[in-house]
């Protein structure tokens, strides 16, 4: 039976690469024309001097960050208005017997698809991914066009930047009359045990033809090594113009069980039969595991409790504004791996399939989250507008597109929504909940909820429509709270960065509080100034108070917009984890008699550089993070003290040293013996450059990225951390340079330019394949550096 088994899914196999793909990547080939067109909607219309391009696109990156632009300090100031895409593609005269539908993973905002010069629908959700039949309109054996109007002009719309445009991808959904529906098939487990798990699999199938169909629906189950785990099939009869949910349960032996340190994932072969003919096929990946929530243990995965070391994360991905490359969500998902979290707020909206599958594969926790308002606005042209038409169907896309991805262990149902305090609030909590689990029941429902000054308790029926209950900012009301509510389980939904240490210990020593989620786990685009330091005498103050501009982003983050940890990203990981035990950093030295202010988000600016030079004689500040009961400190191999750093001193201690060029030394002790060490080493003049690459091949297929980090270094090697020398960008080859960028959220030069000034003596170039194989060359040059090239190949 097993050869049997082994036989049919290798001639599956066969037969899925040999036959049509049900689901075609439509990314290639549009044209593009910024502005309004009335006309453009017309089949017939003349777009042959628009520009041409490849999706996922983000118009409002490529444009200039300017204080005048209607984004305002929320969107980053970057240029918004109305778009037009237009794609024209040929069908096959043998696609009249079969089923078309296009796809779009997400457009913002406001869009308007046409075929063939008929409209479609308004689809307003710039976070929801959507589809539309195409089949009654189209031409076969012919040309179409397809249109897409996108309306990000109403501003401001959004609290953050959110780009605008097509800027995740689009496909061709290709069926036949009887098939899976779109995000048809829902897969659980319904019971785990070391020997065995019974996974259900439910799949809607369609029958859109005028007579009764007779059907198999087959279920086959390959574990993570590819090899069979399990099979059924199901005969069903649908009746003319009907749909039936079909439930499989499925044993599999021995499972292999899905957590962030063992990511294991299955794959369901689902096929519909008829006659033993394959008519639709699909294939979706999930991962067996557990999930438990009590006060008493607080969450278990696979029956073991674990802490959140979360990070709130917005959507974009810095210097390629919005736009979802699949490259770029699973880089965003390494840097936040790298950096100690083991789970992510899609902080405030469904985030891209790229970024969920990303977090299967690499093993990241995900609290997927679906809107930042309900019926009150926090902008006049938020999705207050929409709430009350669209909040099903926008909920409804989340949970069946999202629901298979074992990283999701929580759904959200909003964040610090205005109306909190009214009474109705508990009822449109209510609501959602219960539609959420009319799809899914396996994954608890929290919403993020603010105290805003008021008595806490006046949340307790709110907080009631939740299994979890999300605190922002409040977390040290949990022990009273537990004392009045002993059964909720709290998670902090949002915390402020200098306050790792407290929340730290609120997770650790209180079962009933199950995580804490950082404001924020990366830099973004948009609520510009927040997490800024000041010098006294500046204008002061938080980014909603005052317009900061040229501020254009949140530097709220543990990690920037080019991926380099700050030194309070290895506090947090070194609180949660034990990879990272030591580490040294430099607080900045304010010129006097100026001091640096901190805002609200912000943490004091501290670098890892012993480059000082104007401070030669003068006291500065070094702090050691430190999970070693003590510390040493040496500067060119001098003695300078010993402290300690256990939990009493919150892990970490300063040394206050007069500045000397030379070698900085942290030694961390156990048991009175010197164990490890860091170092920081003054730099000399920049005079070279280093280019690092992430990878050395990119696929040739117009969507792969590489991200090549940029150092401006001295004689010896050593990063010079004062270097602000602008670089110049040159490609030779099948290749284009996508962004570049170097993380200061005050620099406001376009993100597409080929040149870019360094900053802290680093900067980063994002290059996109074309469709062509070959040579990529990547020059970066600048005044009184050697030029350095590297070559990547492109297969």
């Amino acid at each position: 039976m097993l050869l049997l088994c082994m036989l049919l899914l290798n001639f599956l196999s066969l037969h899925a690469q040999e036959n049509l793909k049900r689901k075609q990547l439509f990314d290639d080939d549009w044209r593009f024309f910024l502005g309004e067109e009335t006309k453009a909607s017309s089949e017939n219309f003349n777009d042959k001097d628009w520009r041409e391009l490849d999706l996922p696109h983000d118009w409002s990156i490529e444009g200039k960050v300017h204080p005048k632009n209607a984004t305002g300090a929320g969107g980053g100031y970057f240029p918004a208005g109305v778009a037009w895409y237009r794609k024209t593609f040929t069908v096959p005269d043998n696609w009249k017997t079969k089923k078309t539908a296009v796809y779009f993973e997400g457009v913002y905002m406001n869009s308007e698809v046409f075929i063939n010069g008929k409209s479609l629908g308004v689809y307003p959700y710039g976070y929801s991914s959507f589809s539309y039949d195409l089949s009654p309109h189209l031409k076969y054996g012919e040309q179409n066009v397809i249109a897409v109007r996108v309306d990000n002009s109403q501003q401001m719309n959004s609290r953050w930047y959110s780009g605008s445009g097509i800027y995740r991808h689009v496909w061709l959904i290709h069926t036949d009359p009887v098939h899976i529906a779109q995000w048809g098939t829902g897969i659980s487990t319904d019971k785990i045990s070391p020997k065995k798990a019974i996974v259900r699999v439910e799949t809607k199938v369609i029958n859109e033809t005028e007579s009764l169909q007779e059907i198999t629906v087959t279920a086959l189950i390959q574990n993570p090594t590819s090899k069979t785990s399990g099979r059924q099939e199901t005969k069903v009869a649908l009746s003319p113009k009907s749909e039936k949910v079909v439930t499989q349960l499925i044993q599999v032996s021995h499972p292999a069980l899905w957590s962030p340190q063992q990511p294991f994932l299955y794959k369901a072969l689902m096929q519909v039969s008829k006659q033993k003919k394959i008519i639709d096929e699909s294939i979706v990946d999930f991962g067996i595991r557990s999930l438990k929530f009590t006060a008493e243990n607080g969450f278990q995965l696979n029956g073991k409790t674990i802490k959140l070391n979360g990070g709130c994360v917005h959507h974009d991905n810095g210097s390629l504004g919005a736009a979802a490359f699949d490259r770029a969500e699973q880089r965003k998902v390494e840097l936040l791996k790298a950096s100690g979290f083991n789970a992510v707020r899609t902080s405030h909206n469904p985030p891209s399939e790229a970024f969920l599958d990303a977090c299967d594969q690499l093993g990241l926790l995900v609290m997927d989250e679906s809107f930042d308002c309900w019926k009150v606005g926090k902008n006049k042209y938020d999705y207050s507008n929409y709430f009350n038409a669209w909040w099903k169907r926008d909920l409804q896309a989340m949970v069946l597109r999202d629901r298979n991805h074992p990283s999701i262990f929580m759904w959200s149902i909003g964040n610090e929504i205005p109306e909190r305090e009214d009474p109705d609030a508990v009822n449109t909590a209510g609501m959602l909940s219960e539609e959420i689990k009319k799809i899914d029941t396996s994954r608890p429902i929290t919403s993020a909820i603010v105290n805003g000054g008021k008595n806490w308790d006046i949340f307790d029926p709110l907080m009631a429509q939740h299994d979890v209950a999300g605190y922002n900012y409040n977390l040290d009301k949990a022990p009273q709270d537990h004392t009045r509510v002993p059964s909720r389980i709290i998670v902090q939904t949002e915390s402020y960065p200098k306050d790792a240490f407290k929340n730290w210990q609120l997770v650790q020593k209180n079962n009933y509080v199950i995580g804490d989620f950082v404001w924020t786990a990366m830099d973004y685009l948009g609520e510009s100034g927040i997490g800024r330091n000041y010098y006294s005498g500046e204008v002061p103050g938080e980014h909603w108070e005052n317009d900061f501009f040229p501020w254009h982003g949140a530097y709220c983050g543990d990690i920037d917009l080019i991926g380099w940890r700050k030194p309070i990203a290895h506090y947090r990981s070194m609180l949660y984890n034990e990879k990272e035990k030591l580490y040294m950093a430099v607080r900045e030295p304010a010129p006097e008699p100026l001091e640096i202010k901190q805002t609200w988000w912000s943490v004091y600016p501290t670098w890892e550089s012993w480059t000082w030079p104007e401070y030669t004689g003068k006291n500065v500040e070094v702090e050691v993070y430190s999970k070693y009961p003590k510390v040493r400190l040496y500067l060119n191999g001098q003695f300078l003290g010993e402290k300690e750093t256990g939990e009493k001193q919150e892990f970490k201690t300063v040394f206050v040293v007069p500045y000397a060029s030379g070698i900085l030394k942290a030694v961390g002790l156990a048991n009175e013996e010197e164990q490890e060490s860091v170092t920081l080493k003054t730099a000399g003049e920049a005079v070279q450059i280093k280019l690092a690459a992430d990878r050395k091949e990119i696929k040739a297929d117009g969507q792969d990225l590489i991200y090549i980090a940029v150092e401006l270094r001295d004689r010896e090697g050593v990063l010079n951390p004062n270097a602000e020398g602008r670089l110049n960008f040159k490609i030779e080859g099948p290749g284009i340079i996508q962004g570049v960028d170097n993380a200061n959220l005050k620099d406001f030069e376009t993100y597409q330019s080929p040149t870019r000034k360094a900053w802290h003596g680093r900067a980063l170039a994002i290059v996109r394949s074309t469709h062509e194989k070959g040579e990529v060359k990547v020059t970066v040059s600048g005044d009184g550096l050697q030029p350095q090239t590297l070559t990547i190949t492109s297969n």
